[in-house]
């Protein structure tokens, strides 16, 4: 059956069927995203997770499953910049979605409000995983098992990342001021529907992501096939726009909800998620380390993600209270600046 995928992934698809696939996708993943909210809101008021973990590993990994499954068909593949501008290029338009929120949450600055010790945790572990691709691009030779060494570091990071993570809500060492316009994660009334029948509802919602980042990726390599344009350029902007889709819908759902530690963890959470992927990214390329073959503009767009981390990091550690702070202007900027370089190179 392996053999077949392969084959039939060997063979793009024409632009047309591609766009169809993107904009089905779009719509399914919009639908999908909205439910999901809610369902990862009720199980982290039923096992007393917390928002900000419960957005960190519930949300942040299903609504990056479009992404994950797009990553892999990219692999397979064999384009290098399409691959690994994908898991990069969604963490750079992901965090760009929560100067949007900013937008719809104009009582106060967004990260003032959805202040959490997790969430800033979660922020500086980003930091940390998008540095070890750097390892990768300076030493691009090196390889094991076709792997490069510094790629088994990044699922390690991750996991100690939430270790991290899920000591801090248990036992925290420092708490943000609750300020009149912090909201709190206060547990809400539940559905009334059974443990059960929430968990199959997760998981479904979570296996129609993935089937629609299937038809992304498939889509996206049609594009770049048929307009010939850069597949890190395509990557970067046009298949992590539709993919990173479930963690906009979550994030103003959340929002409206006044789940804000929910929502902001979602798109930190998911940008950890992704920043794992690029290991994902190297194990499915199999021409080699995916940083000998990733180019000019895959370490373009980890510089602009490292800033853009850091920017965010910065913006919930001081709490500006007035409108969208200097991360929500910050953040939008180098995100054009990365895709202006990129389809420049």
């Amino acid at each position: 059956m392996s053999a077949v995928f392969l084959t039939d992934l060997g063979s793009p698809w024409p632009l047309l069927p591609s766009v169809i696939g993107l904009v089905v996708s779009a719509v399914v993943i919009v639908l999908t995203g909205t439910r999901i909210t809610a369902v990862a809101d009720e199980i982290a008021d039923r096992t007393g997770a917390g928002e900000a973990l419960a957005g960190a590993v519930l949300l942040g990994a299903t609504t990056s499953l479009p992404g994950l499954v797009t990553v892999a068909v990219g692999g397979l593949s064999g384009d290098a910049q399409f691959t690994f501008a994908n898991p990069v290029g969604g963490i750079l338009i992901q965090t760009v979605w929560l100067a949007i929120a900013d937008l719809f949450y104009r009582r106060v600055n967004l990260e003032h409000a959805a202040a959490s010790s997790e969430n800033l945790m979660q922020a500086l572990v980003l930091v940390a995983l998008l540095a070890v691709p750097l390892v990768g691009f300076a030493t691009p030779e090196l390889s094991l098992f076709g792997i490069h060494p510094a790629t088994y570091a990044i699922p390690l990071l991750y996991a100690g990342g939430l270790v991290l993570v899920r000591r801090l809500h248990d036992d925290p060492m420092w708490k943000p001021v609750v300020t009149d316009d912090t909201v709190e994660d206060v547990p809400q009334e539940g559905t009334g529907v059974s443990d059960r029948r929430l968990g199959v509802s997760f998981v479904l919602l979570a296996v129609t992501m993935a089937i629609a980042g299937y038809v992304v990726g498939r889509s996206g390599l049609g594009v770049v096939s048929a307009t010939g344009a850069s597949g890190g350029l395509v990557g970067s902007t046009l298949t992590t726009a539709v993919s990173s889709l479930p963690e906009l819908v979550t994030l103003i759902a959340a929002v409206r909800m006044r789940s804000l530690a929910l929502g902001v963890g979602d798109i930190i959470g998911g940008n950890v998620f992704d920043a794992l992927q690029i290991a994902v990214a190297d194990a499915f390329y199999r021409e080699g380390p995916i940083y000998a073959d990733a180019g000019a503009s895959g370490l373009l767009l980890l510089a602009a993600g490292l800033l853009m981390s850091a920017l965010l990091a910065a913006g919930l550690l001081l709490r500006g209270r007035h409108g969208v702070g200097f991360e929500g202007i910050g953040i939008p900027v180098v995100w054009v600046g990365a895709v202006v370089g990129v389809s420049l190179l």
